[in-house]
């Protein structure tokens, strides 16, 4: 179903996007890995992330690009359809899956930390789905 098929996933640097940018590689998609490389609590902690899953996708025999821009910007956004775009000639598929945390209880959460999750959670499928 995926064969030959361009597909970008948002947080796929690690933990489930990153299983979901390898099995659609071994799907035949070629993938754009986005990721800023993030910890689940937002903190950037690894810029290469992205990068990384692409050397193992290519390393299985697939098509892979990185793209390191937040979802949270529109413009970041956009300039992940547009690797697709650029790589690929196209982009048929996207798997919002990028999403950060606060682990904290609702009424003790913070309006910064609540911001912050609704920017990556909301705002950025809407951010991606939009582009």
């Amino acid at each position: 179903m995926l064969e030959g098929k361009v597909i970008l996933i948002t947080g796929a640097g690690g933990g489930i996007g990153r299983a979901l940018a390898l099995g659609a590689a071994r799907a035949g998609a070629k993938v754009v890995v986005n990721d800023i490389g993030a910890t689940l609590q937002g903190e950037r902690s690894d810029l290469a992330a992205a990068q990384r899953v692409v050397e193992e996708i290519l390393a299985l025999g697939g098509e892979a690009v990185a793209s390191t821009g937040s979802v949270s910007d529109p413009d970041d956004a956009g300039a992940a359809v547009q690797t697709a775009v650029d790589h690929f000639g196209r982009l048929d598929g996207l798997v919002n899956n990028a999403g950060i945390l606060r682990d904290a209880f609702f009424h003790k959460m913070t309006l910064a930390d609540f911001d912050a999750v609704m920017k990556v959670s909301l705002y950025g499928a809407f951010n991606m789905s939009r582009a």
